[in-house]
C-alpha cells in the first residue's frame, strides 16, 4: 500500500499536522452555528454575514487542514521536511488561530482594531510558515507533485498579500484603484489557486496510495499544474478581454482533474466500502458544477443567489468534502506508522481502520449530506439557511471527536507500547 518514493522516515512529530487537523473542525462548528444565527448571508454574496463566514471556512477549517496537510506531505512526497518543523507549526497555528479569531468579527462588524489584529497575526503566521516551506521546497526531490506544492505556496503568498492589501483598504490605510478587482483576484488566487492546486497536487499522491486506485497519467499531472501556471496570471494581469480567457483555463483544469479523479476511483483495485471515497466522489461533482457555473458567468452576469450557490458548491461540496476525505486517510496512516516506527510491530496494535472506524465515518458523511442540502437551497430559499448551518455544525463536530478518538487511541497505544 505504501507508494514507492515517499520518505516515511522524514515525516514530522505526529504532533505537527495534528495541532492543525484537531483545531480545524473547531472553526467549521463556528461557521454552522454562525450560518445559522445569521441567515442574512443567504441573501447576498457582498454581505457582511456572508464575508465573516466564508473566512471561517477558508481560513479556519480549509486553512489549518491545508496547513497541517502541507507540513506532513513536503517531508513524505517532496523529500524536503521543514526547518525547525516543530517551531514553525508552534508558530504559524497560532498566528492562524488568533488571526482568524480576530479578522472574523472584524469582517462582520467593520471595527478597525479586530481587523488590524486579526491581519498582523495572519500575515505572521502565514509569512513564516511560507518561509520555511520556501526553504524546504529548494530542497526538495524534482516532480509535478512538487511542483504543485511550490505553485500552492506562491498562490498562498500572493493571496495573503491580496488579503492584506483589502484589509488594508477597509482599515482606512489606502485607497485601491478597482477594490472589486482586487477582491476578484483574492477569490480566484485563494480559492482555484491555493485550494484548487493544493488539493491536486496532494491528490496524487494521496488517491492512488491510499483510494488503491491507478496512477494519474503524467501528462495529464504535468499539463493541469502548468495549465494553472497560465491560467492565474492572466485571469490577473492580462487586459481585459483576455482575463475571461485565464479563467476560463482555470476552470477547465479543475474540471479535468475532476473528471479524471472520478474515473480513476472508478477503476479501483478493491472494490470494497470506503467512506472517503464518497467524500471524494460528492467534492468532485462540486467541483465540475461550480467551474461551469464560472464558466457560464464569464458570458452571463448571474443572479446573486446563483453566485452564492457557485460558492457554496465550491466551499463546502468540494473543499470541505475533499479535505474531510483525506483527513479520514491521512489520520489514519500517519498515526499507525508513527505507532510502528515508536514500538515496533507488534500483536494487538491498532490497525489503521480502528483509528476511524467506517461507521463512525459514514454517519459523518450522511450528516455532511444533509448539511450541504441545505445549504445548497439557501440562497433561493433563505430559511434553509438555519437548518443547514445547524447541520454543518453537527456534521464538524462529529468530525471533530472522530479525529480527537483517534488521537486519543494513538497516544494509548504509544504509551502501552502495544
Amino acid at each position: 500500500m505504501i507508494a514507492s518514493g515517499l520518505s516515511l522516515e522524514q515525516a514530522p512529530p505526529f504532533s505537527v499536522p495534528q495541532r492543525f487537523f484537531l483545531t480545524a473542525p473547531l472553526f467549521l462548528v463556528a461557521a454552522g452555528l454562525g450560518a445559522a444565527l445569521l441567515p442574512d448571508w443567504a441573501v447576498s454574496p457582498s454581505n457582511s454575514a456572508t464575508l465573516a463566514l466564508t473566512h471561517l471556512v477558508t481560513l479556519g477549517f480549509l486553512g489549518m487542514a491545508m496547513l497541517g496537510a502541507m507540513s506532513q506531505m513536503l517531508p513524505v512526497v517532496a523529500g524536503a521536511p521543514l526547518p525547525n518543523a516543530r517551531l514553525v507549526a508552534w508558530v504559524s497555528h497560532l498566528g492562524l488561530l488568533f488571526g482568524t479569531s480576530c479578522l472574523v468579527p472584524g469582517l462582520y462588524s467593520g471595527q478597525e482594531t479586530l481587523l488590524m489584529a486579526g491581519s498582523s497575526l495572519l500575515g505572521m503566521g502565514l509569512l513564516v510558515f511560507l518561509g520555511a516551506v520556501g526553504v524546504a521546497l529548494m530542497r526538495a526531490q524534482v516532480g509535478d507533485t512538487t511542483q504543485a506544492m511550490r505553485l500552492a505556496a506562491f498562490t498562498l503568498g500572493v493571496t495573503l498579500f491580496l488579503g492584506l492589501g483589502l484589509a488594508s483598504w477597509l482599515i482606512g490605510l489606502w485607497m485601491p484603484d478597482a477594490p472589486l478587482d482586487w477582491l476578484a483576484s483574492h477569490v480566484l488566487w485563494g480559492l482555484g489557486g491555493w485550494v484548487g492546486i493544493l488539493v491536486m497536487g496532494s491528490a496524487w499522491q494521496v488517491v492512488p496510495m491510499l483510494q488503491l486506485t491507478p496512477p494519474y497519467p503524467p501528462r495529464l499531472t504535468r499539463w493541469l499544474w502548468r495549465a494553472m501556471l497560465a491560467g492565474l496570471p492572466l485571469a490577473t494581469l492580462a487586459p481585459p478581454h483576455w482575463r475571461d480567457v485565464g479563467q476560463g483555463v482555470v476552470a477547465l483544469a479543475l474540471i479535468t482533474f475532476a473528471l479524471a479523479t472520478l474515473r480513476l476511483q472508478s477503476q479501483r483495485k478493491r472494490k470494497v466500502e470506503d467512506v472517503t471515497l464518497d467524500f471524494w466522489r460528492v467534492g468532485m461533482g462540486c467541483l465540475i458544477a461550480a467551474a461551469a457555473l464560472s464558466i457560464v458567468q464569464l458570458r452571463y452576469e448571474l443572479p446573486d443567489a446563483w453566485t452564492l450557490f457557485a460558492g457554496l458548491l465550491f466551499l463546502i461540496g468540494f473543499a470541505t468534502s475533499v479535505v474531510t476525505g483525506m483527513l479520514y486517510k491521512i489520520v489514519p496512516f500517519m498515526a499507525w506508522f508513527h505507532i510502528q516506527a515508536k514500538v515496533g510491530f507488534k500483536r494487538g496494535q491498532p490497525s489503521m481502520r480502528d483509528y476511524l472506524p467506517e461507521t463512525r465515518a459514514r454517519g459523518q458523511f450522511h450528516l455532511h449530506l444533509a448539511a450541504l442540502a441545505c445549504l445548497l437551497g439557501a440562497p433561493f430559499q433563505p430559511r434553509l439557511a438555519i437548518p443547514g448551518g445547524l447541520l454543518l455544525a453537527a456534521s464538524a463536530a462529529w468530525l471533530g471527536w472522530n479525529l480527537l478518538r483517534a488521537q486519543r487511541l494513538y497516544q494509548q497505544a504509544g504509551a502501552s507500547g502495544c
